[in-house]
């Protein structure tokens, strides 16, 4: 039988009020039908990708802590509160293209040095305030992803598109077959049940009970990859959210996916992956490069058309918020350099205009208590820099937004860019509608 004790209401209060600041400074971003809530108010989030965060945490190969600390500290003094982070690649680190060191390096098998990376920088970013958005998995050849459970379930050799004789389509076709392999989603399955089953070396939180993470997401742009696979697709999506639920009940879920682009163009299907009681918000990515909205050798006289489609975007996936009553986060856009270079002497005119259009959604979006939760821009490059001739990435090369196959300061914002001011006035208008 429980002891009562009756504690005089004044000496209560006392006690109460000593402890709702940690009370209320430790709590999870929850989701309340279209707005995320954290601190009893509204959370509408400035962010960016910042896939690479984990290694540069490390003390192996590809760390940097003094690096990580500062553009932390940078991150923070621009008013930047949300990082998109992998959670680590997988398979051998002597593939083409391929992020490295890899977390995963076989089945079951973990780099201890990485996992303890990604503790210590989930600690630095709880001592900011800051939240992790976390991606266990990865359409896209670059992290290994699909592609590489496939090869290590007996799918053969993995046909990397950037290699003749293979294609896009090939690569697409065999990236197709993971969602309905049983022994892919084994493999994956115990992936997602190992990292959720981690405890923090540094702060001693179990993941699943650190309020820093505020949500696991099922990969980086997964996709269907063919009108046939849409079934097989969906039903993932809902499987393995059910699944994550299940395992962590404190976190949110989403999927990662760039919206009806991803989507194989059917935003239908976009609708019903993201309807699921287990799925908490949706997600959208806009590449006007990428998409050919831009014409790279006119990047100026092309923007205001390139804007024009973003806009038509990202209202219909607006009004799919809204029907589903769930918010919204842009999570990936990013645009070149003004004249198409990749190091930090090129200007940023064009993309401080396009960011700076981004950011008016979601402040118009706070005003209105609406469903555009946030942002998170691609990418952070901060003080990671490119001296070589060749653009391209390789062992010893500082990390940066722009992954291994792509051209090393691409889409990265550095500390010198304009773009830094940008975001802080954004930031800065933010703070002062939710306040």
């Amino acid at each position: 039988m429980k002891k009562i004790i009756y504690i005089p209401v004044l000496i209560l209060l006392v006690i109460m009020g000593c402890n709702t600041k940690k009370s209320t400074e430790s709590s999870f971003v929850t989701r309340q039908g279209h707005q995320f809530i954290w601190n009893n108010k509204p959370y509408y989030f400035v962010g960016t990708n910042y896939w690479y965060g984990g290694i540069l945490a490390s003390e192996g190969r590809g760390g940097n802590r003094d690096r990580l600390i500062k553009e932390l500290d940078l991150m923070q003094s621009v008013g930047i509160n949300n990082l998109r982070i992998l959670a680590g690649a997988e398979g051998p680190d002597n593939e083409p293209f391929r992020v490295t060191p890899a977390l995963q390096l076989e089945p079951g098998v973990y780099n201890d040095t990485l996992l303890d990376g990604l503790d210590f920088l989930l600690n630095e970013m709880g001592k900011r305030q800051m939240h992790a958005i976390l991606y266990l998995n990865n359409t896209w050849e670059w992290s290994g992803g699909y592609g590489q459970y496939l090869n290590w379930c007996g799918y053969g050799d993995i046909p990397y598109p950037n290699i003749a004789p293979h294609s896009w389509p090939e690569f697409m076709a065999y990236c197709s077959q993971f969602h309905a392999s049983d022994s892919c989603q084994k493999l994956y399955q115990e992936h997602i049940k190992f990292m959720l089953g981690r405890t923090n070396k540094y702060s001693g939180k179990k993941y699943t009970e650190d309020p820093t993470i505020m949500t696991w997401e099922l990969a980086n742009e997964p996709r269907a990859l063919s009108d046939a696979n849409k079934e097989n697709f969906a039903q993932w999506v809902k499987t393995t959210a059910d699944f994550i639920k299940a395992l962590d009940p404190n976190h949110l879920v989403t999927t990662g996916t760039e919206g009806s682009w991803g989507c194989e163009e059917d935003i239908n299907l976009f609708k019903q992956i993201h309807s699921y009681n287990s799925v908490d918000y949706m997600t959208m990515h806009i590449w006007p490069k990428n998409w050919g909205w831009i014409d790279c050798e006119r990047i100026s006289e092309t923007l205001d058309s390139a804007i024009v489609l973003t806009d038509q975007y990202m209202e219909s996936h607006f009004n799919v918020a809204k029907e589903l009553n769930k918010p919204l986060v842009f999570e990936e856009f990013g645009l070149p350099r003004d004249h198409h270079e990749f190091n930090a002497d090129d200007s940023t005119t064009a993309r401080d205009k396009y960011y700076s259009h981004a950011f008016t959604k979601v402040e118009e979006s706070a005003k209105e208590n609406g469903v555009l939760a946030g942002t998170n821009f691609w990418a952070f490059g901060g003080y990671g820099r490119h001296y070589k001739e060749d653009p391209m990435w390789s062992n010893g090369d500082d990390l940066m937004g722009d992954p291994p196959q792509e051209e090393q300061g691409l889409n990265s914002v550095f500390d010198t860019d304009s773009t830094m001011g940008v975001i802080k006035e954004h930031a800065q208008k933010l703070k002062a509608i939710i306040d």
